[in-house]
């Protein structure tokens, strides 16, 4: 029988008293990763077979600008070619028993684990998370390969069958509901064909990991594309790879191709062969997608999670030291860069001096630097663009309203984009408050009724996740009743919108976040991959 459980590695170390462990493993991870694993020159993978491409993409580290490695650029026709191994693989692996293919994932669950601390090392070099979020990070992936795996034997393969009893007369003509012979049916769900999974580069392991297990376990195939333009993940995207193939996913069920967007990307849309699409990134990207497949005349499946502008309400009636907790983690962690960071807070007139005044306190606590350093909290935007947005923002800020902290890039002695914290104050009209920017910054409202946060917090066209802190009954009741969102917390002091848990939170998007309703890490999210059959046998 099923028997799901999340993997939690620090919480366990912790809880054991032995974090000294934890942080040794990922100090060695990351010297085995900086003598092992960086620097060289890989390929493509269409078919099970090495591919190389005429161009070349030069990936570097956002910490320090490190080579970490030289990718292929890979065009149009390379894209068209791993479909087309795609769909050569897909009738064998659609059609090897759902036990096995679940077998498989959970090999794939073993490696990871196995592996954790060096995929965990790479990740934080690759993209700059601390060390926490990279082995939490590890540990998604870990859970969406056994938690779709339980899914997958709890439902029976999503084959379920059922009869209707023959009837004692007979007609000598059919027609809606008439007697006849017993029907014994058959339901089940089955896999669409060739999947495109297009990945971003701030959840490269999870949730790449996450959409293509999604696609695999249920009988499609992979064309996998990670991140590979301005915001490079191509690393832990060949990682992914390693531990599928090495699992025992058959060669051209899973194909790993790197390129830009324009190229590989418009590919898999445009592609007859390609059933559907799971992506995760912005809403732009995600509605050009689906509105060019439209165009195209082409019936394609898309499961499409597109960013959020995630509020946090602070009622008179809240514990301020748990908001002001729960906030500045939801808000900063990562540098802001997550489609579910608290972007936007509204506070309730009376407490906001004392609420600023804490929050600020927190926010001047961050350590800023190296993110493979322990002590360091936040590390380098992924890029100089992020950085410009960084800049733009802030003066937009200063031109219409005001910055409360921070704003400024910060010297951390390395060659990357390092900025403070901010917090802002704008009005509600303002763009700051709408538009979703991926740099750490908090944009403060004021509210003086509670129905006023509600409306106010809701005047986005995103609807992913969002947080109240109050004590007030009432409040908490009226909040989870009419929040416009999908992933909804109150009183958390671990992270105000941040940190869903695989089999405990489902994460999914309301508005424009989303478009299916369904979430990850939840009992609706495999049978997205699968279209319905009936099928009826007389005797």
């Amino acid at each position: 029988m099923p028997s799901f459980q999340n993997e939690s590695t620090y919480k366990t170390y912790v809880e054991q008293g032995n974090e000294q462990e934890f942080d040794r493993l990922f100090d060695e991870a990351v010297e085995r990763a900086r003598r092992e694993e960086l620097g060289r020159k890989h390929g493509m993978f269409i078919g099970g077979s090495e591919v190389f491409a005429a161009e070349e993409l030069v990936e570097n580290s956002p910490i320090d600008g490190a080579h970490i490695g030289t990718f292929q650029k890979g065009t149009r026709e390379h894209a068209s070619q791993a479909v087309a191994a795609a769909r050569a693989a897909f009738d064998a692996w659609s059609g090897t028993d759902y036990r096995e293919r679940v077998k498989i994932m959970q090999n794939a669950a073993e490696l990871f684990r196995k592996h954790k601390f060096e995929i965990a090392a790479i990740l934080s070099i690759e993209n700059g998370k601390s060390r926490y979020e990279s082995v939490g990070e590890v540990d998604e992936a870990i859970d969406f390969l056994n938690y779709y795996s339980d899914e997958m034997l709890r439902n029976k393969g999503f084959v379920r069958k059922t009869r209707i009893g023959a009837s004692s007369k007979q007609v000598s003509a059919g027609f809606q509901g008439a007697p006849g012979n017993e029907e014994r049916i058959t339901l089940p769900l089955r896999p669409y064909g060739v999947f495109g999974v297009i990945a971003p580069f701030n959840f490269p392991i999870s949730i790449s990991t996450g959409m293509s297990t999604g696609a695999l376990i249920t009988g499609n195939t992979v064309v996998f594309k990670p991140s590979s333009t301005d915001n490079m993940t191509m690393l832990t995207g060949l990682k992914i790879y390693e531990m599928f193939r090495e699992a025992g996913v058959p060669a051209g069920a899973f194909n790993y191709i790197t390129g830009p967007g324009s190229e590989v990307g418009d590919e898999l849309v445009a592609s007859k062969d390609v059933n559907g699409i799971a992506f995760t990134g912005s809403r732009e990207t995600g509605m050009a997608m689906m509105k060019k497949a439209l165009e195209l005349g082409l019936q394609k499946t898309f499961i499409v999670e597109m960013g959020g502008k995630n509020p946090a309400i602070v009622s008179k009636k809240a514990d301020i030291n748990d908001a002001v907790d729960g906030i500045a983690s939801a808000a900063f962690g990562f540098d802001g860069q997550k489609c579910s960071a608290c972007s936007r807070v509204y506070v309730q007139e009376t407490i906001k001096e004392e609420f600023v005044s804490k929050l600020i306190d927190k926010m001047r606590s961050f350590r800023i630097g190296d993110p493979l350093k322990k002590e360091t909290y936040m590390g380098p935007l992924i890029s100089g663009k992020a950085l410009q947005k960084y800049k733009d923002s802030i003066e937009g800020a200063k031109q219409s309203g005001k910055v409360l902290y921070g704003g400024n890039e910060v010297n951390a002695g390395l060659h990357g984009a390092y900025v403070e914290p901010a917090l802002v104050e704008v009005g509600q009209d303002n763009m700051l408050v709408h538009e979703e920017l991926f740099v750490p910054i908090l944009v403060l409202g004021t509210f003086k009724k509670f129905d006023e946060a509600l409306q106010k917090a809701n005047d986005v066209e995103f609807g992913l996740t969002a947080g109240l802190y109050s004590k007030n009954r009432g409040e908490i009741n009226e909040f989870a009743k009419h929040i416009q969102a999908g992933v909804v917390y109150i009183n958390r002091r671990t992270s105000a919108t941040t940190g869903a848990i695989v089999g405990m939170h489902t994460f999914g998007g309301w508005k424009g976040s989303g478009l299916t309703g369904k979430g990850t890490g939840s009992r609706y999210y495999l049978p997205q991959f699968m279209h319905e059959q009936s099928v009826a046998l007389s005797k």
